[in-house]
């Protein structure tokens, strides 16, 4: 792009961002329903965070991924919801030129790390069914260092990705956009320049990193499948699943809402069905997460009750 249409799209204000609905009534009712959401969200995993590093029975690296990813969850929905909950309040919401690039950066980089953490946590319940007497050597210190790096930087570079395009979408028409907070595709939309590249580079890096993270997560269940079916022992097999399950329910709500949306072909669903599955997954699964894995893990649990004792 040359450098007239460059500045040209820095001069951009800002957008309008359409919220989920123009209903007075519906809006009161949404915006309770959501900072109900919000503060369980931000109290369970700020909760899941203090617990796993005071408790010493909890500092294994099932655990402390589990942490990280509360953490995630915390930046993944205070990205979308704080802005989500002004919008109820206000006739029109603006949200200037970098505050939407910062919102759809911080969105992807914690979206991102979170594909990155089941991933992980899905190949260390592979190594501690499939290969315990192994499991502190494969999951040492540097290895589990080793596998949040590449959590953390992958997600940065995919956002590095996502907002670099996003600065070099051409806007000279209008810039209102038909969502609650500043996703990749209603920009794309809005944008009157050549969409060709800075469309297909994200597609390609978000897309990279869904299929890598689903087949780490699929071939290790895989072979946990395996190693629980040839065990003997009915004790075994409850053990072995009650320690996937909760993984497992996370991993399916998560990706099963991320391939609704960017997976499935567009004409298959309206717009509004988007935003709906849009608020699944950015305000409602990060509200799960910690409660799936308190009430699915006894470790968890009992931690919690010799805490507050």
């Amino acid at each position: 792009m040359d450098s007239q249409g460059h500045w040209n799209n820095t001069a951009m204000t800002g957008f309008i961002l359409l919220g989920l609905t123009n209903d007075p009534i519906l809006r009161v009712i949404l915006f309770t329903i959501i900072l109900c959401i919000y503060l369980v969200t931000i109290c369970g995993n700020l909760s899941t965070v203090i617990l796993i590093r005071i408790s010493s029975q909890l500092h294994h690296p099932m655990f402390f991924f589990l942490s990280h990813l509360a953490f995630a969850d915390i930046g993944y929905s205070s990205s979308v919801t704080p802005n989500m909950l002004a919008n109820f309040l206000v006739e029109r919401n603006t949200i200037s030129y970098l505050g939407c690039a910062i919102q759809l950066g911080s969105v992807v980089f914690f979206g991102s790390t979170e594909c990155f953490l089941l991933a992980a946590m899905a190949y260390d319940r592979f190594v501690a069914i499939c290969s315990p007497l192994l499991y502190s050597t494969r999951m040492s210190t540097r290895v589990y260092v080793q596998l949040l790096t590449v959590a953390y930087v992958g997600g940065f570079l995919n956002a590095c990705s996502f907002t670099i395009c996003f600065y070099y979408l051409l806007f000279c028409g209008p810039n209102r956009v038909n969502h609650f907070f500043c996703d990749f595709a209603p920009l794309v939309e809005l944008s009157c320049s050549d969409i060709s590249i800075p469309a297909v580079v994200p597609s390609f890096t978000a897309g990279s990193i869904i299929v890598v993270t689903v087949i780490v997560i699929a071939i290790s269940y895989i072979y946990i499948l395996i190693t629980i079916l040839k065990m003997r022992s009915t004790e075994g097999h409850h053990k072995a699943f009650s320690t996937c399950t909760s993984h497992l329910t996370a991993v399916t709500l998560f990706y099963g809402t991320i391939t609704f949306i960017y997976v499935m072909p567009k004409s298959s669903f309206s717009t509004d069905q988007n935003k709906v599955v849009c608020v699944l997954y950015t305000v409602v699964i990060p509200m799960l997460n910690p409660l799936i894995y308190s009430l699915r893990n006894s470790e968890i649990n009992e931690a919690l009750k010799r805490e507050l004792c």
